[in-house]
């Protein structure tokens, strides 16, 4: 009867492991359309977007506008947000293309370096956001997911945590203009 119990128990413990196996960008290595970061996030792309709670609950919605140029490696991507509530937000990230479709990147209002690399066709970004919140400024860590699904659209889904703690979720959809 123990060893029952013990074999339910750790087959159980191997099942609940399993699932909770986080995604590794080389899992979309054989995906397609392959995401050139440079060659998308290049000219005029709109985003439409949400900011969920933990709940699941859709807090903020907002339209982002970004203007991209590169010379070489090295990339200027202009954001300009407007929020459901009427304010305003910009955001310029300086990039870096490396090898191994790796990339590094700076903004104003990021802690230090955000880092990242596309496989397939996706791209996982990481970086920590000073955040305003009622007055408050919060350091965020962000996981962002962006997948290519043609030669206009890319949608990206980001995890917002503090302390290891998921805070909420971001979806953006972004559609390169002709």
């Amino acid at each position: 009867m123990q060893r029952r119990t013990l074999l339910i128990a750790s087959s159980s413990l191997a099942a609940l492991s399993a699932c909770g196996t986080a995604p590794q960008i080389s899992d979309y290595a054989n995906e397609k359309p392959i995401f050139d970061l440079k060659s998308y996030f290049s000219g005029v792309v709109d985003g439409w977007g949400i900011f969920t709670d933990r709940s699941g609950k859709v807090v903020k919605r907002f339209l982002v506008t970004i203007n991209c140029s590169w010379n070489g490696d090295d990339g200027v991507l202009d954001e300009d947000f407007v929020y459901s509530d009427g304010s305003k937000q910009k955001r310029i990230w300086r990039m870096k293309k490396l090898a191994d479709g790796r990339y590094e990147g700076r903004a104003d209002d990021v802690v230090g370096l955000g880092t990242g690399q596309q496989m397939g066709n996706a791209f996982r970004w990481g970086y920590t956001l000073n955040l305003p919140v009622d007055g408050k400024v919060y350091e965020v860590q962000f996981d962002d997911w962006m997948y290519q699904m043609d030669d206009k659209v890319v949608i990206n889904k980001a995890t917002m945590s503090k302390f290891g703690i998921t805070l909420g979720e971001l979806v953006v959809n972004f559609k390169k203009r002709a």
